[in-house]
């Protein structure tokens, strides 16, 4: 209740900021301490926003409320000039134009005030909302219908966020991820461990909050199973040097889960691996990408695999091979090694899959790969199918209630999206939290 009554306060004061010609033309203490408030409110729109935790979302929030209060205002001085008007004419033409230029002056002071806030701070709004609302600012109606778009997407992320840096704070002392063993996180087919962005998004952040310590693969984007294996049976035996520990549990995503099972079960790392959970990850391989290999013509193979390994050495790999990368995901491939490759015995074994709903749940390119996909292997999360997914003593399943679905993205947090229903940074906190109740 209390934050309706400060957001009708603030948009009546600004109102009458707006409609100092016509109210306090001849007063001119009134109309310095309006313009004193005015000024107040645009640098602090609520005092109790000063309790919200990090810099970005205190910002993202008083943009928030300056947007709310614009809408609010701007409807209240809309009327207050129509009903002038018939006041003003003809007897004080000057007076009603000079008060309609104040009213633009201190609307457009509010809404800027509160827009660039958001665009500079809310990361959930994105390009595709951002280019909108530019390209619809001139549109009646309809940029109003985008503002409130903006204002409902930007509030529930400072609102989400903060409230996950307090839970954070709350249960800092449980140390929830703080496992006997150290994480170490696999990255898929066709990424790396960049240092400036993070192929888990805000994932590994929020496992060191809860007392985790995180590693990185390291290995390259683009190689052969057997290749990526032999990399991460030695990046295994460098956490293990570095830290002096015994073992580590490895969370591997999309192809990660094979190269890591290969150098489990083939290289001999099970002595030093404690658990292994895959994400995502393609077990039996995917029928589509037979399909392609099959038909596309060998000529054509060879052009796209050279163009993708010319770029991915730019990026940082030694000797990528697409297409070898590309062939150990296919469905006939992972039937051969998942018989030359067993599980093995003291290291435990968990999976995890999810689906999209409909296509337009994922994003580019995963929302146009969906449909091929579900045509050759049935539901899938834009990439895999989800019968390729389980693997291990446990497997846990993933969806949305609604429309949308949880792409193969999505389970990496790539994005940085806050997905209605799913919570992907308190669903690793509880995998992690799992490994630790086992006590790995």
């Amino acid at each position: 209740m209390m934050k309706y009554i400060r957001r009708i306060c603030c948009a009546l004061w600004i109102c009458l900021t707006a409609n100092i010609p016509f109210l306090y033309h001849d007063n001119i203490f009134f109309m310095l301490l309006l313009v004193f408030g005015f000024i107040l409110l645009n640098i602090i729109p609520a005092f109790s926003h000063r309790k919200i935790s990090g810099r970005r979302l205190r910002i993202c929030a008083d943009g928030c409320e300056l947007l709310v209060c614009f809408l609010l205002s701007v409807s209240v001085s809309a009327v207050g000039l129509a009903i002038m008007l018939p006041v003003c004419f003809p007897q004080d033409k000057l007076l009603w134009f000079a008060d309609l230029a104040c009213v633009i002056a201190v609307e457009a002071a509010v809404f800027f005030s509160g827009i660039i806030r958001v665009y500079l701070t809310s990361s959930q709004i994105g390009v595709k909302w951002r280019t909108i609302g530019i390209l619809c600012a001139w549109i009646p109606i309809v940029n109003l219908a985008v503002l409130l778009k903006i204002i409902r997407m930007a509030a529930a992320e400072w609102e989400f966020e903060s409230g996950k840096i307090m839970q954070a704070q709350e249960r800092k002392d449980e140390r929830l991820c703080e496992t006997r063993y150290p994480i170490l996180m696999v990255h898929g087919v066709f990424f790396r461990d960049f240092k400036y962005f993070n192929y888990w998004g805000r994932i590994p952040k929020e496992l060191e909050a809860h007392g985790a310590s995180v590693y990185y693969g390291n290995h390259q984007s683009a190689a052969s199973v057997a290749d990526s294996g032999g990399e991460l049976a030695r990046r295994i035996r460098e956490v293990i040097a570095e830290t002096g520990c015994q073992k580590v549990n490895i969370i591997a995503h999309s192809k990660g889960g094979l190269d890591s099972r290969y150098a489990v079960s083939v290289l001999g790392l099970a002595e030093y691996v404690a658990s292994l959970t895959t994400i995502n990850t393609p077990h039996r391989g995917c029928i589509f990408a037979d399909y392609l290999l099959g038909k596309i013509p060998q000529a054509a193979k060879d052009k796209v695999a050279d163009t993708y390994n010319a770029a991915l050495r730019k990026l940082g790999d030694e000797n990528p091979d697409f297409l070898a990368a590309v062939t150990d995901l296919t469905a006939s491939a992972c039937q051969r090694f998942n018989q030359n490759v067993p599980d093995m015995p003291g290291v435990y074994y968990q999976s995890v899959g999810s689906k999209l709903n409909v296509a337009s749940g994922g994003r580019f390119p995963l929302n146009f790969s969906h449909q091929l996909v579900k045509f050759f292997d049935g539901p899938n999360d834009g990439l895999v199918a989800e019968s390729s997914f389980p693997w291990g003593e446990d497997y846990t399943f993933l969806t949305t209630s609604g429309r949308r679905g949880i792409s193969h993205g999505d389970m990496i947090d790539l994005n940085r999206e806050n997905i209605r229903d799913f919570d992907v940074r308190e669903f690793y906190v509880g995998i992690v939290n799992g490994l630790k109740e086992r006590g790995y």
